[in-house]
């Protein structure tokens, strides 16, 4: 596929996931129109690895969908925390690389999925950043990470955890409102025809001001979560590049205007970095922010990588941004790193096998 999610001539016919689903009919030629609804069934609602598996299907039409069920192939798969959090790097033809890490809780499973393969807006902090921008995923192949893990599920279930995704966040690899049309075109398929709940989606944006407002518009009611990681233009603009086209008014501003128009209280996400962003200073700038807001703000310590400066703050320093910004009367959570051990931070375990790649090329 090209840079804005085409799929070049030279590569097969899409696959399953990557067509419509009223377009499902090119699978099921010569028989009865209602394969085309079993066909569907299996995609979105009771999701399996492997074609052959979708028994109410003709032979012919499971040969069919062998080498045309999934718009990638799984590259590593790794799993931590007792089986409880699996990460895949999934492989689009192309050779695009595609994140996606599911994590298992006693209410709740939550799966947190990719937009792109790389990311354009050069967060200093960010894995997936430090490797640039390859390609916008297209609506199938942002919907079958949901759907594999479905999959997944079902023949590896995560013990003490609902058995299904329950909820899906946008805080993999890339930026999700810079390739809207197409994440947008993935919530269709995961509210109405994997008939999973909005309000347990989550968008998350480092801050695309027109997208956000769009996003309003669409009447979704889906989650927005918008990533500060600074509470002053001076500083987000050294972390978040984009700073400077959008500054934090405007995201403030749009964040607001999604919360009025919705209804859906807005989560903000910080990223804590040592002696840049975890002092009283942000936390009571960042606290009147989220209090106009009328926010929640989720606080986590960021996940070392190899080629940022930044590290993340000792408990201490943790403990003590956390207690500044409930001091302000903001309702503030720290949320645990789960998969450390599996880089599960978005864009890692890209980095560790192209690493691995150049390792094998310099030894062969």
């Amino acid at each position: 596929m090209d840079r804005a999610g085409k799929r070049p001539d030279n590569l097969t016919l899409p696959t399953a996931y990557q067509v419509e689903p009223s377009d499902l009919g090119r699978f099921t030629t010569g028989h009865a129109p209602y394969r085309v609804k079993q066909l569907a069934e299996w995609l979105y609602r009771h999701p399996v690895l492997h074609s052959s598996q979708m028994s109410s299907l003709p032979p012919d039409v499971r040969t069919t969908l062998e080498d045309q069920l999934w718009p990638f192939t799984v590259e590593i798969e790794q799993s931590a925390d007792s089986g409880r959090t699996r990460k895949w790097l999934f492989r689009a033809e192309d050779g695009a690389s595609i994140e996606a890490v599911l994590m298992g809780y006693a209410s709740r499973t939550t799966l947190c999925i990719s937009s792109q393969a790389g990311c354009a807006m050069a967060c200093t902090f960010c894995a997936t950043g430090q490797f640039g921008f390859e390609r916008h995923l297209d609506t199938g192949e942002i919907f079958a990470q949901v759907a594999y893990a479905n999959a997944a599920l079902r023949d590896n279930p995560i013990p003490d955890s609902p058995q299904r995704v329950t909820n899906v966040v946008f805080m993999g690899m890339g930026e999700p409102l810079a390739n809207y049309d197409n994440v947008v075109g993935s919530l269709g398929r995961m509210i109405d025809d994997a008939d999973m709940a909005a309000r347990a989606i989550t968008v998350s944006t480092v801050g695309v001001v027109p997208g956000m407002r769009r996003l309003a518009d669409e009447a979704r009611q889906v989650g927005l979560a918008v990533s500060l990681h600074a509470a002053d233009d001076e500083l987000r603009t050294t972390l978040v590049p984009l700073n400077k086209r959008y500054p934090l008014g405007d995201v403030v501003a749009a964040a607001r205007h999604y919360f009025e128009k919705t209804g859906r209280r807005i989560s903000i996400e910080w990223t804590l970095m040592s002696h840049v962003n975890d002092d009283t200073e942000q936390a009571s700038k960042l606290a009147a922010i989220a209090r106009n807001l009328k926010a929640h703000v989720n606080v986590i310590a960021m996940n070392p990588t190899p080629l940022t400066p930044h590290t993340p703050p000792t408990p201490d320093r943790i403990a003590s941004f956390v207690e500044a910004l409930t001091d302000h009367g903001v309702q503030a959570t720290f949320r645990e790193t789960r998969g450390k051990e599996i880089d599960a931070a978005c864009g890692q375990l890209r980095i560790r096998s192209a690493a691995n790649t150049e390792q094998g090329a310099r030894e062969q």
